[in-house]
């Protein structure tokens, strides 16, 4: 057996996971830390990019200390990242300013005003559109959470930050920084600036109209390298503080979307994947670039130079049971008698299993801060529905399971149309794929087989741990999907077919009845 191992980083917007994975895929040693999420008036959500790099050093010395493993032969380091995110850094490489990160809105009405012009297609300028979908493969969205807004954002409301700034980086593109001391951002990660020609996997590069046009300085865009690029070594302080030889090759690595499409095995055209994190989305590889504007569906560069991946992303997932845990079970106030707050997540399963499917006709929608497919708009809310004094807790917490389970079938739809077929299954990775509860649920409401991984909160960090492999020519990308493990697969009940359909249909209509109301109570807030 190989005995050397990825040091692989998963910076998500919950925290930092760091794993030591052998070229074997096993995982030699793990650790978490968290990493605080602000959330701001007027829909803003910022992260504080040291503490990025706090939980990466606490980490990775705590993985080196506990696995046993020679720093020796760590073969190479690499990042999976949250994506999305904007950091404004000065010549020295500081950040001016606190990251502005994916769930940020604030950036909406400058870019809806930026892609409007004088013959409008659902809210932007129809030749701009044209050009953005030829070239790119997508479009900003319109609710402001792209980079593409939080430049504009920075640019009119920080103009003394936007003035220092040397160039804007996205999470990954920061973390490498600070890695490496390069100023560079991936195919991946540059996306969604939607200033990048993605026609030709082999030469993305910037388009000079799309530049022009962005309303940004273009000397303020890093330079592009793909994902598997092996873009330096460790600067010898960083390589001190972390406990590894400064000899350590960086490999460029790639945002959480293209990572764990990589490291939930699903690798063959249009094997699909969910992720179910603080967001969840699902992908699949594709050999086209295409797009679905409408629904916010679109197939974008990735980790792999020969494919796109496919890509719908909703907003709020495992966050509604964090939600649930943090702000209302075990809020830090007066009305807290425990001393230390458990990880309650298995008791919740647990909890969930008891209460039959439909959770007694209580329903919940997941729209805790806006959504994003198949509906862009930042002014939905979240809610239970149905609520009744004959509920309890166990019911609140299966509904929540449940909606986030409603919506994933609801984003289904443009999915499959996008893709040409049905889906005949479909792995679940991350956070959610812990509980066999919201597995099965997800199965029935899909009416889909869920394939739930081995260790699924390690997909993000096998992804990369196999990027960075392809990157030293260690593996290829099918070895490298093959590092994956299939602990169970869960089909559908017909016994749940009729009260999952029936509650589906009531999720779609609640949208359609509240839309205007959430509209007229948070469009200030939305910007």
């Amino acid at each position: 057996m190989d005995s050397r191992y990825i040091l692989a980083v998963d910076l998500g917007t919950s925290g930092c996971k760091t794993a030591l994975v052998s070229l074997e895929g096993r995982v030699a040693g793990w650790a978490f830390a968290q990493v605080p999420l602000h959330i701001l008036p007027g829909g803003g959500a910022e992260q504080v990019p040291a503490d990025w790099w706090t939980a990466l050093v606490s980490t990775t010395r705590k993985v080196m200390g506990h696995s046993g493993v020679s720093p020796e032969d760590v073969a190479a380091l690499c990042c999976s990242c949250q994506g999305e995110g904007t950091v404004p850094v000065g010549r020295d490489g500081r950040a001016l300013m606190n990251a502005i990160t994916w769930a940020d809105m604030r950036g909406a009405a400058r870019i809806q005003a930026h892609a409007r012009g004088w013959l409008n297609i659902a809210g932007y300028d129809a030749r701009r559109l044209v050009r953005w979908v030829r070239i790119t493969g997508g479009a900003p969205s319109l609710t402001g959470n792209d980079p593409a807004a939080h430049m504009l954002l920075v640019r009119d409301v920080f103009p003394t930050v936007y003035r220092a700034t040397y160039k804007f980086l996205n999470v990954l593109d920061y973390m490498n920084l600070r890695l490496t001391g390069r100023f560079v951002a991936t195919y991946d990660s540059i996306l969604t600036s939607w200033v990048t020609d993605n026609r030709d996997l082999r030469r993305v590069r910037y388009h000079p109209a799309l530049l022009g046009a962005s309303g940004i300085d273009a000397d303020k865009y890093p330079d592009l390298v793909p994902c598997t690029e092996v873009i330096g070594t460790l600067q010898a302080t960083v390589a001190s503080e972390l406990g590894l030889p400064a000899s350590t090759p960086v490999v460029a690595g790639a945002v959480d979307n293209s990572a764990v499409a990589v490291g939930s095995g699903a690798l063959d055209d249009f094997e699909a994947h969910l992720y179910i994190g603080t967001s969840s989305w699902i992908g699949a590889h594709v050999p086209f670039k295409k797009t679905d504007v409408f629904r916010n569906v679109a197939s974008v560069p990735c980790a792999r130079p020969d494919r796109y991946l496919m890509v719908a992303l909703q907003s709020n997932a495992g966050a509604c049971l964090s939600f649930l845990k943090d702000r209302v079970l075990y809020h830090q106030d007066e009305l807290l008698r425990e001393g230390q707050v458990p990880d309650i997540y298995g008791i919740l399963d647990r909890m969930a299993a008891r209460v039959p499917a439909g959770s007694r006709g209580l329903l919940f929608t997941p729209w805790l801060h806006g959504e994003r497919t198949p509906v862009a708009d930042p002014c939905l809310r979240g809610g239970f529905f149905n609520l009744s004094l004959e509920h309890s807790r166990p019911d609140m917490v299966r509904a929540i399971l449940e909606g986030v389970a409603f919506n994933t079938r609801w984003m289904l739809r443009p999915v499959e149309r996008f893709l040409g077929r049905s889906l005949r299954e479909i792995t679940l990775a991350g956070g959610g794929g812990v509980s066999d509860t919201w597995c099965q649920i997800l199965a029935d409401v899909l009416n889909v087989p869920v394939r739930q991984l081995g260790e699924p909160m390690q997909a993000n960090a096998r992804g990369a741990a196999g990027i960075g492999a392809v990157g030293l020519g260690l593996l290829t990308f099918p070895q490298a999907a093959r590092l994956a493990r299939v602990r169970a697969v869960y089909p559908p009940q017909p016994s749940s077919r009729d009260v999952y359909d029936r509650g589906f249909e009531s999720f779609v209509e609640i949208h359609r009845r509240v839309r205007p109301l959430y509209r007229r109570l948070n469009a200030v807030q939305a910007g």
